[in-house]
């Protein structure tokens, strides 16, 4: 072997960069403390001091690691850790009863629970520890019996992720994890094509488990791809595609003025401005879509008959009651990749764009995006004819 081959081979073991931040780092660490604490304090009141059953197994600090360092893995959510330490327990006791050697039954429990695991869905690595201690905890685990699954395993295992979900809520943090895409967002074609179904085909074809969500997945290669396709138009930001003539109102509109407005200007919202034209709010179809009978001719018809919904909301309500005041504006000077990301990723449809001094200048709509990319593409595809 070359020295430029040994160096290649040891290379391998370098770790990746952690491109985390310290203070989620810290977050973690302090998340594990309390978790840690909180279920050794609570298994040392509940079964007391002459009690043989252990306070704290060791797999509960593994536990941690993945319930408040890695908290978007699928083996940390709610189920992996529960029904995994729970099968890994049944499975450890089992064979420590069934089998004499001690080794041949801490290597069938490892392997029995690894394989229930995946037929129940609920992989969780520190569940292998749960299955070995079963089988060499010593004498007073043995002395157990079954009653090791649900003292101290399960009792261990909820106090645990009970404080991860009450630490990850109070801190902020998406847990159980769900991917972070917007459930109403138009889907946006990736510029390779790829669909749903070819990343699972692809998942399938590797024969392996990954350690992420299929939907934190296809949300990474998506942004990732709007990303490089928004460099092609790196000098494109807000103002090149913004609509300046935009339609506003006061707090003071009133519901049935808002709606005029809409079907007068033929537009799907209207942002909510006071008398320096500082944005304030954002009011739009939905919000007035109770009594919004030009929308649907039928609703008109029904409604006329005395069958339809009777307005819920008061055509002399002012739109302050109602409007949207989380707000997400931008600049004129704001990148256009930027803009993409909230469009394909976020679910916004429209995004107020403001000047320097904070005041209405205009509006982007996903017609506007659409538009605005389409005209920056015809320079390039004249140049590559």
């Amino acid at each position: 072997m070359s020295r430029l081959t040994l160096s290649r081979w040891l290379a391998r073991f370098a770790p990746p960069p952690v491109t985390l931040r310290w203070r989620e780092r810290l977050r973690s660490g302090v998340g594990a403390l309390l978790g840690i604490a909180l279920t050794g304090l609570v298994s040392h009141r509940l079964l007391g001091n002459a009690s043989t059953i252990p306070w704290l197994i060791a797999p509960m600090g593994a536990s941690a690691v993945l319930l408040f360092g890695v908290p978007a893995s699928p083996l940390a959510q709610p189920w992996s850790i529960v029904g995994g330490n729970l099968v890994s327990a049944v499975v450890g006791v089992t064979c420590a009863l069934l089998i004499d050697d001690p080794v041949v039954a801490a290597a069938v429990a490892v392997g029995v629970a690894i394989c229930a695991m995946f037929t129940l869905r609920c992989v969780h690595p520190p569940s292998g520890a749960v299955a070995l201690t079963a089988v060499l905890g010593g004498p007073a685990v043995r002395a157990l019996g079954y009653e090791f699954v649900l003292e101290p395993v399960l009792l261990q295992t909820f106090v645990l992720l009970g404080s991860a979900l009450v630490y990850h809520k109070a801190t902020g943090h998406r847990y159980p994890h769900a991917a972070h895409t917007a459930k109403h967002a138009t889907p946006t074609p990736a510029a390779s094509g790829f669909s749903r179904a070819d990343l699972e085909a692809a998942l399938r074809e590797r024969d392996e488990l990954l350690d992420i969500d299929p939907d934190d997945l296809e949300a990474l290669l998506r942004e990732t791809e709007i990303r490089a396709y928004a460099r092609s138009f790196g000098a494109l930001n807000c103002a090149d595609v913004m609509s300046r003539d935009v339609v506003s109102i006061t707090p003071g509109t009133t519901v049935g003025e808002a709606r005029a407005l809409l079907r007068q200007h033929d537009v799907k919202a209207l942002p909510v401005v006071d008398a320096q034209r500082h944005v304030k709010g954002i009011v739009t179809r939905a919000d007035l879509a109770d009594d919004v009978a030009s929308l649907h001719p039928l609703r008109t018809l029904l409604r006329a008959l005395g069958l339809g919904p009777r307005s819920s909301t008061a055509d002399s309500t002012r739109v302050s009651s109602l409007m949207s005041t989380h707000v997400r504006t931008i600049t004129a000077a704001t990148p256009i990749v930027e803009l993409l990301a909230l469009f394909a990723g976020r679910g916004h449809h429209h995004v107020p764009v403001v000047d320097n001094e904070r005041r209405l200048a205009g509006i982007v709509t996903q017609a506007d995006l659409i538009s605005g990319l389409y005209r920056q593409t015809q320079p390039l595809q004249k140049q590559s004819a």
